[in-house]
């Protein structure tokens, strides 16, 4: 196995994303969201960086090959139970990310059934828009959990009446409700739109990859 710098990139990425999950077990919150956050954006940043590097300076190994799509899927899937876990169970959350599990977990399956003819498998171009999608998602998703909970640290004590004051301009706002307010709905609105679209370009690839799988799974006569 070769040590290069884009495979190391790759094993940190790969380490990083139980590191998401492991934020909220020993930070509370606002503070795990702002470092899982931080954590989540720097590993798929290192995404792009890694995979380019290696065709630069022409040092695309095995080793790169095989752990970079395992990175990338165990970034996705851990931070979605992340978020899908702290969140309320919204149906307009759980089901996008239920079919992004399940395309992950089926592409997989797919793969190791395939053992050598997986390379039939290649990444196209509409994948690595999707696996951007679900980054770009994910991000703006857990910035979400940040504004909610800075909300909820400047609204203790306060009754209803008097944070409805607040927003609708009645009070002054002096601990900035309104932006952290405004900031909370406009991330979630963005976060499940792309999550959508994510979950639109998953299913089209995952069909993609039974489709190119399908001669490999017939019976021999």
């Amino acid at each position: 196995m070769k040590w290069t710098l884009p495979n190391i990139l790759t094993v940190l990425r790969l380490l990083a994303a139980p590191g998401v999950a492991v934020m909220f077990l020993y930070f509370s919150r606002p503070f795990a969201d702002w470092l899982a956050l931080s954590l989540f954006v720097l590993a798929a940043v290192t995404d792009w960086f890694d995979g380019h590097l290696a065709r630069s300076w022409k040092q695309v190994t095995k080793l790169g090959t095989m752990l970079d799509p395992i990175a990338d899927k165990a970034m996705v899937v851990i931070a979605l139970m992340v978020i899908v876990g702290y969140s309320s169970m919204s149906p307009w959350l759980v089901l996008p990310a239920t079919v992004i599990l399940f395309r992950e977990v089926f592409v997989s399956g797919l793969r190791e059934y395939l053992g050598d003819t997986a390379g039939t498998l290649k990444v196209t171009k509409l994948a690595k828009w999707k696996t951007t999608a679900q980054m770009v998602a994910i991000a703006v998703l857990f910035s979400q959990g940040v504004f909610e909970h800075y909300l909820g640290m400047s609204v203790f004590g306060m009754d209803d009446a008097m944070i409805n004051a607040i927003l609708t301009g009645i009070e002054d706002d002096h601990l900035g409700l309104g932006w952290k307010y405004q900031g909370m709905i406009w991330t979630g609105r963005i976060g499940l739109i792309l999550l959508w679209i994510a979950a639109a370009l998953t299913l089209m690839t995952g069909w993609d990859y039974f489709r190119k799988a399908l001669p490999f799974l017939k019976e021999d006569r």
